[in-house]
């Protein structure tokens, strides 16, 4: 087991019957491992009845309330059954510390000793890995909350320099980067959800993401790692394109989404080479802050004052920005153009921020009159003053009538899919309306505009381009277009 990485899916059930239909369901489906949660069981635990019928290989765990789970029977009779596990054919059997104290090595169940902290990550890893490991360990399992990216950072190092398997996860959204990188390090396992229903334990990724989206069991020290980061992240869909172009041209790399609140940048730069980290996508908030830990930038980047690319090459992290491109061949496609021309044309850009800055400075250079509103006033301001163009108030934004309008704010991104950022009865037939928000694809303003007679330019267009190219800046081939454009509408429309 313990030879390749593998997935491990965690099984919750009330009843045994529907633990072993599942698990059935689970081997039937390539899942080679599964852990029992005897403890969300509310009918009598029939050790005999299980092992029995047992249809692969168990992790079995019976946890109680302050170690995460739901035993509530007495210490006794929980360390018994446990023991009873051991000896009834269990592959592995989870013993919390004081657990593993009290019961010996019996039967052929391999033991692994674990430890749960939902309050942080522990200072001092090694020395409370050392202290598990003392325990009759085959394998050692941390689970700890991360309140910081560096600790993801801290629990990986642990995993691949421990001469024991070791399996360390750091729980939350802002740890689920270490439910794929552990098997990276050297994890014998992962855990993951069935995808059926809420996750088990905090940031639990699903089985099918591990397996077929991120590839977790074909991962190895040498494998590449990309990402997308941004404060949040759950929205994002890059992980969705860029992980199948990369498994359809057979490339060792793998792209996960990163929670990286603002205060965490600095240190998440630092840790990113030991992560093995060689490029990211960058996303709200840190589009434009992230430039005072570049020096070597694009010259567009510099024009625009913002990125949305990091590369790595020989130590130094080079910045480019892949927006504007991206915005510019969008808006000529949908306008009949071979190249985006708007010399006298007026536009309204909605919006400030990062991706507001690379369109802003397309649209100057393609001769635009670009007038600038954002719900902050000064950005706006600051904007136009940087563009050579001019700001308005939010409240004025519907009082001229300008060819083309721009939405690069997040208003009506899923889940807020009502939200506008413009009013109907505003929208006139001629007009060009462009949203940057790509999920979902018809937004409500885009869905407002072609009622309006108005010409609409898709954010998903958008997203492609500047995710192609920079999949073209990473791996140095050739994007899979029409590979990257299938998985994102099959994303969009599962059921399609």
């Amino acid at each position: 087991m313990a030879d390749s990485p593998t997935i491990c899916v965690t099984l919750g059930r009330e009843r045994l019957h529907d633990l072993l239909v599942d698990h059935r369901r689970l081997v039937a489906d390539g899942v080679r491992l599964v852990e029992w949660r005897l403890d969300w069981l509310t009918e009598p635990i029939d050790l005999a009845e299980l092992f029995a019928k047992q249809p692969g290989p168990v992790i079995v765990t019976l946890r109680r309330p302050e170690d995460g789970g739901r035993f509530e029977g007495d210490e006794d009779g929980r360390l018994k059954l446990l023991r009873e596990a051991m000896q009834a054919g269990a592959d592995y059997v989870d013993l919390e510390e004081h657990a593993a104290a009290k019961i010996p090595r019996l039967g052929t169940a391999r033991r692994i000793v674990s430890l749960h902290d939902f309050s942080g990550t522990p200072a001092d890893l090694p020395a409370l890995h050392a202290r598990l490991a003392a325990l009759d360990a085959d394998v050692v399992k941390l689970a700890t909350r991360a309140n910081s990216t560096h600790d993801n950072t801290r629990m990986l190092r642990l995993v691949r320099d421990s001469r024991l398997p070791t399996v360390g996860l750091c729980m939350g959204e802002l740890g689920s980067p270490t439910r794929v990188l552990a098997l990276r390090c050297g994890a014998p396992f992962s855990f993951a959800a069935t995808g059926a229903g809420a996750p088990l334990a905090p940031g639990q990724l699903s089985f099918r993401d591990m397996r077929s989206l991120y590839r977790c069991e074909q991962l190895s020290p040498a494998t590449e790692v990309y990402g997308v980061i941004g404060a949040p992240i759950g929205h994002s869909r890059s992980p969705l394109v860029h992980n199948p172009a990369m498994n359809h041209l057979g490339l060792d790399k793998v792209y996960l989404p990163f929670l990286v609140p603002p205060d965490d940048l600095p240190s998440f730069l630092d840790d990113a080479p030991e992560l093995g980290i060689k490029g990211l996508s960058v996303t709200i908030p840190h589009k434009e802050s992230i430039l005072a830990s570049i020096t070597d930038m694009d010259p567009a980047v510099r024009a625009i004052g913002a990125a949305n690319t990091l590369v790595w090459k020989d130590s130094r992290i080079y910045a480019y920005n892949t927006d504007q491109q991206a915005a510019l061949d969008s808006l000529a496609a949908a306008t009949g153009q071979t190249t985006a021309e708007f010399r006298g044309r007026s536009a309204l850009v909605l919006g400030a921020g990062g991706a507001a800055k690379a369109i802003v400075h397309g649209l100057r250079q393609s001769g635009a009159e670009v007038i600038v509103t954002s719900r902050t006033i000064e950005r706006a301001e600051e904007l136009a003053k940087a563009m050579g163009c001019r700001a308005i108030r939010w409240e004025d934004r519907h009082d001229g009538r300008p060819n083309l309008i721009v939405n690069c704010t997040p208003l009506g991104m899923s889940p807020h899919v009502n939200a506008t950022p413009f009013e109907a009865g505003a929208l006139k037939p001629g007009m060009i309306v462009f949203d940057t928000v790509y999920n979902p694809e018809q937004t409500r303003l885009l869905m407002q505009a072609q009622a309006a007679g108005c010409t609409v330019v898709s954010g998903l267009e958008m997203f492609l381009r500047q995710a192609a190219r920079q999949f073209e800046l990473f791996t140095g081939h050739e994007a899979p277009w029409q590979i990257m454009r299938d998985a994102l509408r099959q994303s969009q429309n599962p059921g399609a």
